[in-house]
């Protein structure tokens, strides 16, 4: 079957992509416009062209996995110049998305008129590439320099309205986007309109020094956004031909690199996410009303998320001054982002108008979701599950948003446990884009459906986990800070450990993190695990050491690190570099010095063996789903890929090699998982 039809309204031609569902460029599709042009030009009864798009949406961008291997032609420049070589007009008529190549043919085309609410964008750093069919070229010599280094370099979409403001299309129309379409195609018969015969907007040298200087920082500095603003710098003093050759060779370059196959692999991973949702025969419920119970900031959080995303929102807390405080923690926030333009009076009217609080449980009665977000012990969770049961409508859905704590255990305490599950939401809620959905034992299909169509609205990266100490996220996290700590009984001190990682592209290395938290909530756990903890393993009581010195992190001033008072600035501290040192003698360890890789590799391959045993214990469906967690929760950084990536990229025999130094070097308690079931699900 054709991915292009074609049909003629009278004198012009209709050239229709049909490659649904988002009719993503591929080879078929640039085949299929090439011909199209090429009969176009030749055909003297035909004057004009419209290319538009078929079902829902134009061309939301390419066919990704062709990025992996080598590219078929004809190649997306070479239909654009066709277009551009073409003696007659070529309009092109979006609508829904017209997104990487799909704007990029959008810009070769001689004008382009957009339906309402249609999104344009070169979102091509985002994996790890720049546009390599003029993008770089004809953007800028549409709206400047400046503005296309922000929207390239940042991979930003934009609304038809403001594509409209900015001169990127000439006209938008709220229906009968073909029909308006036609008539702007007959109006420009026996005239072209190239970009490519357009100028560059001379720029102020300080104005692109200061969009570059933003955008590398935005963009932490890697090397496709370093490319994308010397590539849109060119269309200021190269020719077009040359600079679009240049760009081409550039794309080309980065599309091989390890780190664009990082980027393509955590893209494909989290569309993975909600293949459960779409081939799952299980309705879910709907949802209309979320009540939050705790308004703490987690709870808050929750319900500011919730808001975001059109829910009416009941936070709940049986303390006057909780309550009193969580709710001016919504209102502030909303508040700020008043203040800074992200939104409208209008629109935070019409939000705080869903949102209402209570200490009353009677209110709670009307919610089809209760959340409860409440302190990080069993007891207490009991307790307030008990009384959500006694309030909650049969057709409600229960979840918790522990961290650690087992969710079976908690629905146990309930007259219904298959409408229990868990939603672990990762703080500040409102932002963070990672949640975890608990499976439980007795958790209804129609539950975790749920869950995920309720993480899809709230524009989460949604994981299933089973019920299991840690789930996903934290349980790697443990693994990964516990090697850390081994590191420093060896010989390497907070600082260097952090740098390490940090260099490496973590957000922040585990130490530094340790005192943003407060160490004082993982020394609440290992208490609670201490009756059931093997004595033969090793274990590391620096930390416990810090807390019982009242070294909390920054809310006291120290932890790790020193922070001076009122800042969150930290500076080495001598005396916690003595603690090691001691805690090393106490040992009989003798200190020795740990190269940078060494610490990044250790760091890898515990984080690599544990994904192997969540797979192999069935915690995890899907290995990707731990890269998922990791870069959108704790900061591993996207460009890496995570954990299986890597391990893909060593490949088994290497991995277990490395697993086998890592058991020595981490001595009794680290046990080396079966990478058997890891590898085949690569």
């Amino acid at each position: 079957m054709s991915k292009i039809k074609i049909h003629h309204d009278a004198d012009v031609m209709v050239i229709t992509v049909d490659n649904p569902p988002i009719n993503a460029g591929s080879t078929e599709v640039r085949q299929g416009l090439l011909d199209a042009i090429n009969a176009l030009d030749v055909d003297r009864k035909l004057t004009a062209a419209v290319i538009i798009g078929g079902g829902t949406t134009f061309i939301a961008g390419s066919d990704i996995k062709e990025f992996s291997q080598p590219l078929m032609e004809p190649h997306l420049p070479l239909v654009i110049a066709a277009i551009e070589s073409c003696s007659k007009p070529v309009v092109c008529a979006l609508h829904g998305a017209a997104l990487g190549g799909g704007f990029e043919l959008a810009l070769g085309c001689d004008a382009r008129i957009a339906l309402e609410g249609t999104v344009l964008g070169l979102p091509e750093v985002t994996l790890g590439i720049i546009p390599g069919a003029g993008g770089t070229q004809r953007l800028p010599r549409l709206i400047g320099v400046e503005k296309s280094i922000e929207l390239i370099c940042t991979g930003a979409r934009i609304k038809a309205d403001l594509a409209l403001q900015l001169g990127i299309v000439s006209q938008v129309v709220k229906t009968d986007l073909l029909a308006n379409a036609l008539v702007l195609a007959r109006s420009m018969i026996g005239t072209k309109n190239r970009i490519r015969d357009i100028a560059t907007p001379i720029s102020a040298p300080e104005a692109i020094a200061s969009a570059s200087q933003k955008a590398l920082k935005a963009g932490k500095n890697r090397p496709q956004v370093q490319k994308a603003i010397e590539m849109v710098c060119n269309s200021l003093v190269l020719p077009i031909d040359e600079g679009l050759s240049i760009e081409r060779n550039v794309f080309q370059s980065l599309r091989v690199s390890s780190e664009a196959k990082a980027l393509r692999h955590q893209f494909f991973s989290e569309r993975k996410l909600f293949k459960a949702l779409s081939e799952s025969d299980t309705k879910a419920i709907e949802l209309s009303q979320i009540a939050v119970i705790g308004a703490g900031t987690m709870g808050s959080g929750i319900a500011m998320a919730c808001l975001n995303a059109g829910y009416a929102v009941i936070l709940l807390d049986q303390h006057e001054a909780a309550l009193s405080n969580g709710v001016k923690r919504v209102e502030q926030y909303y508040e700020s982002r008043v203040q800074g333009g992200k939104i409208s009076p209008a629109q935070i009217c019409e939000l705080l108008q869903r949102f209402s609080h209570a200490s009353n449980w009677e209110l709670i009665a009307s919610a089809d979701l209760i959340i409860e977000a409440v302190f990080e012990d069993i007891e207490v969770k009991h307790e307030v599950f008990k009384k959500i049961d006694r309030y909650a409508k049969d057709g409600a859905l229960l979840a918790s948003n522990t961290s650690y704590l087992d969710i079976d255990a908690i629905a146990e305490k309930t007259k219904n446990p298959s409408r229990v599950f868990g939603l672990h939401f990762f703080s500040p809620a409102q932002i963070m884009k990672l949640i975890e959905i608990i499976r439980c034992k007795k958790t209804s299909p129609a539950a975790i459906a749920t869950g995920l169509g309720f993480a899809k609205r709230l524009g989460k990266m949604p994981i299933i986990s089973a019920n299991s100490f840690g789930f996903i996220g934290n349980r790697i996290y443990a693994a990964y800070r516990r090697q850390c700590e081994f590191m420093l009984e060896e010989g390497a001190y907070p600082e260097q450990i952090d740098k390490a990682l940090e260099d490496y592209g973590f957000a922040m290395g585990p130490f530094a993190v340790a005192d943003l938290s407060g160490l004082d909530i993982a020394w609440g756990m290992r208490k609670s695990l201490a009756a059931s903890r093997n004595p033969a393993h090793r274990y590391v009581g620096i930390p416990d050491s810090l807390c019982l010195a009242g070294r909390l992190g920054r809310k006291t001033g120290a932890g790790y690190y020193l922070y001076a008072e009122g800042s969150n600035s930290k500076s080495i501290d001598p005396i916690v570099n003595e603690m090691i040192d001691s805690a090393s003698r106490a040992k009989g360890l003798t200190r020795r010095s740990l190269s940078t890789d060494e610490i990044v590799e250790r760091v890898l391959l515990t984080m690599i063996n544990e994904t192997a045993h969540l797979l192999s214990e069935n915690v995890v469906t899907q290995a990707s789903d731990c890269d998922v967690a990791l870069v959108n929760g704790y900061g591993f950084p996207r460009w890496q890929g995570g954990p299986t990536f890597i391990a893909s990229e060593m490949g088994q025999e290497k991995l277990d090699q490395g697993l086998q130094e890592l058991a020595l070097a981490s001595g009794p308690g680290f046990v080396i998982a079966n990478t058997d079931m890891l590898f085949k699900s690569l």
